[in-house]
């Protein structure tokens, strides 16, 4: 014990540098500038469960985690279409999804944008297509953006959102100049 001591006593006390700030805080940073941005407001987002086996579902819901705080980035989950901006598709299509999902998609207001999300929602995953299955989201609505991933990550999913929004972005009027040559 008294070894133990000595060799604190003649170290003394190391830490570890501070790290430096995570890459997720500064895609959330990004995006938050970005929503406000583009829409001035919060985009709302309807979540929709195609026929998935709720892993990209588990990940969708580590968005509002105080982590990864999306509420607080303008981003919020609504539950009805009618209020969305965006919808978010998860899952290959199944037969029996395939005219909930074209209702939700005609009762998404213009302009509307479509995430396909996770590897069923962008390629049809194990399941392809089958007696059961459609395939993949564009198979039945347009696909705006794919986010691949069994399942995605959190941050790949904000960074989907994030493409989804800037690739929608209407491009903006530069001023003219009054300056003229004489």
């Amino acid at each position: 014990m008294l070894t133990i001591l000595r060799q604190i006593a003649v170290t003394g006390i190391k830490t570890e540098a501070m790290p430096a700030p995570a890459d997720e805080n500064i895609v959330v940073a990004r995006l938050q500038e970005e929503v406000l941005r583009t829409l001035g407001r919060a985009l709302t987002i309807r979540q929709v469960d195609a026929g998935s086996c709720n892993g990209c579902e588990l990940e969708i819901h580590a968005l509002a985690n105080p982590y990864y705080n999306i509420e607080g980035a303008g981003i919020r989950f609504v539950a009805s279409p009618r209020h969305a901006d965006m919808l978010l598709v998860t899952g290959p299509v199944s037969k029996h999804m395939a005219i909930a999902l074209r209702r939700t998609y005609d009762a998404t207001p213009d302009p509307k944008l479509v995430v396909a999300v996770g590897d069923c929602g962008c390629m049809g995953g194990i399941f392809g297509e089958s007696y059961a299955s459609l395939g993949r989201v564009a198979n039945v609505i347009p696909v705006d953006v794919a986010i691949p991933g069994c399942p995605p990550t959190p941050t790949a999913l904000l960074q989907g959102i994030l493409a989804a929004i800037t690739a929608h972005t209407p491009p903006k009027a530069e001023p003219e100049s009054s300056s003229r040559t004489e």
